[in-house]
């Protein structure tokens, strides 16, 4: 990766800075990423260094949206995608519980209503390791979750997400999606919504970032939550309701995952979650007989 000071030194010579800052300082938080904070006068800048394929990946979401007020704005992007700059947003990924339903109704306003078709047919899932169906990238996540679920959850209940799979995989349009939409990546200020980092992007249905953000953290895992939340969509192509419960059901596996590797502390309400899911569409598929 290549060093900051240099960079620094890069960015100063081919004026994407008036010169070189007050004060630079790395930045947590970056799983594989290299991040810096610069400041220049006022303005804060955010250095982001990555692999070329990963930081054109997220160069290419932040230009698809580059109208929009949630998203950071992008600076510069080096020709190699050594690395890309973009402006800081002030605040803190401290998500208040509570909030979810005020959240969720900022993400689908400020950002998903917005979302795009892709113009290229490159495939389904990561944008920057796309396969051939979404169908695809759904099964393959499951199995690599059920890896890390093992006996935590009956078999009963992975073959259960399996079947569920073919059923909700009937989109048609890929769009451009954050693909990484949870509360990690969600800036708080005064415990208000007021931005959304790190994109890793996937093509897809804009209801799996939905769902993604809804199950991003343990609280008001409800079902008049989603449904306050799916109220806001326009309703225009691309934003597929149908099914959305079982959806749901995929992205809160997905997430019992996630969970379970990284967050282990929040596994019991996850599971509660589960089961109020399960004998939610248990009862609504009895109701419908």
């Amino acid at each position: 990766m290549r060093n900051i000071e240099e960079i620094i030194e890069e960015l100063h010579l081919n004026n994407i800075i008036d010169h070189e800052p007050t004060e630079y300082k790395q930045l947590s938080g970056g799983t594989v990423s290299e991040l810096y904070l610069l400041y220049i006068d006022e303005k804060k800048y955010v250095v982001k260094i990555n692999e070329a394929q990963v930081v054109e990946s997220e160069a290419n979401f932040l230009i698809h949206y580059k109208e929009l007020n949630l998203l950071p704005n992008l600076i510069f992007v080096e020709e190699s995608y050594d690395y890309i700059v973009y402006s800081f947003i002030n605040g803190s990924t401290d998500y208040i519980r509570g909030n979810k339903k005020e959240m969720l109704t900022t993400l689908v306003q400020g950002l998903l209503n917005n979302y795009k078709t892709t113009s290229e047919n490159i495939g389904w899932g990561w944008a920057d390791q796309p396969t051939d169906s979404w169908e695809s990238f759904l099964m393959n996540n499951i199995m690599e979750a059920n890896k890390i679920i093992d006996s935590r959850l009956d078999k009963g209940d992975y073959d259960y997400i399996l079947n569920l799979v073919p059923k909700v995989s009937t989109e048609k349009e890929p769009f451009l999606l954050h693909g990484d939409f949870g509360v990690h990546n969600f800036i708080f200020n005064d415990g208000k919504l007021c931005g959304v980092i790190d994109p890793t992007p996937v093509i897809g249905d804009p209801i799996y970032d939905l769902i993604y953000a809804f199950c991003s953290s343990p609280d008001d895992l409800t079902k008049e939550t989603i449904d306050s939340a799916v109220n806001q969509f326009e309703n225009n192509k691309g934003k597929n309701t149908s099914h959305l419960y079982e959806k749901v059901m995929i992205g809160l596996y997905l997430r019992l995952g996630t969970c379970i590797k990284h967050h282990p502390n929040d596994f019991e309400e996850y599971l509660n979650a589960w089961y109020y899911w399960r004998n939610l569409i248990s009862k609504l598929n009895k109701g419908k007989r």
